[in-house]
């Protein structure tokens, strides 16, 4: 049978990535308690495509992404699957993106009541050559009640719910577990939100918000200022959108850390941090 895909091209153009987006897969994510939990996946994967051929095989993805539904996604699984897709391929650079919703055991301020709060998670890696970049991605809600607001009215002040997303790079031999992210970036909202509440929680966490009002610059320097501690974090990117409760449109703040050269392999010094 003609295989068409393996054909010679003749336009002579290289192209970065080709692969398949979108693919739905179960799979598995370590756990900061120990153990592993089940997560439903939204992968994208590809390679580079060297010049000579017209395609690559879409069929391949698929095979290799279904012998790791039962093996745990993290920056070490991740950097072994890129490096078989590298030469199962022929290629030089293999890239995955892994989105799934995490849940975390979280209990009312007051009521104690349990409930799980799902949490919006993303794996990057991009191998080139064999130096990895992996990243990863979390986006915690939070409410912030706006300063401004709550000096110029009489009484109360508006609030509404945030996004506070970050994308961090973090080096060999350190994790940095999705549950102290959550932990960190909800610190750093008027207060933080919860999937379940009571008339007694919802008092505390109003009153709360009331007495540490922020805007998303705030939010965004606070996060700035802790995620800077963490010396096994090279680079970051952290934002905050908050869903406007009177006007029609967000309100944005983004901070990124300059960029340090490629793979964290290099060990090459970080870019100096803000000073506090």
């Amino acid at each position: 049978m003609r295989d068409v895909a393996s054909e010679r091209d003749p336009r002579g153009i290289a192209i970065q990535r080709v692969g398949i987006r979108g693919l739905s897969l179960p799979t598995l994510v370590s756990v900061k308690s120990g153990g592993h939990t089940r997560v439903s996946a939204t992968i994208d994967m590809s390679v580079d495509l060297p010049r000579e051929f017209r395609g690559t095989h879409m069929s391949r993805f698929v095979a290799l992404l279904g012998e790791w539904q039962d093996r745990p996604f993290g920056r070490q699984e991740i950097e072994k699957l890129l490096t078989t897709a590298k030469r199962r391929f022929g290629s030089t650079s293999a890239f995955i993106s892994v989105r799934f919703k995490y849940y975390v055991a979280k209990q009312a301020p007051v009521s104690r009541t349990p409930f799980h709060m799902d949490y919006n998670c993303l794996f990057e890696g991009e191998l080139n050559g064999n130096s990895l970049v992996f990243h990863l991605g979390v986006e915690v809600p939070v409410l912030t009640l706006c300063p401004c607001s709550k000096e110029i009215a009489e009484a109360g002040a508006h609030s509404q719910r945030a996004a506070v997303r970050v994308l961090l790079q973090n080096d060999y031999g350190r994790i940095v577990w999705i549950e102290d992210v959550v932990a960190m970036l909800e610190a750093q909202g008027s207060t933080p939100v919860y999937p379940f509440l009571k008339r007694a929680d919802e008092k505390l966490l109003t009153e709360n918000a009331y007495a540490n009002p922020k805007f998303v610059e705030d939010v965004v320097r606070d996060a700035v200022i802790e995620l800077s501690k963490l010396d096994h974090v090279p680079w970051f990117r952290v934002e905050c959108e908050s869903f406007e409760s009177i006007h029609n449109h967000n309100a944005y703040a983004m901070y990124e850390t300059p960029p340090r050269p490629h793979g964290p392999e290099s060990l090459a010094r970080p870019h100096s941090r803000p000073k506090h």
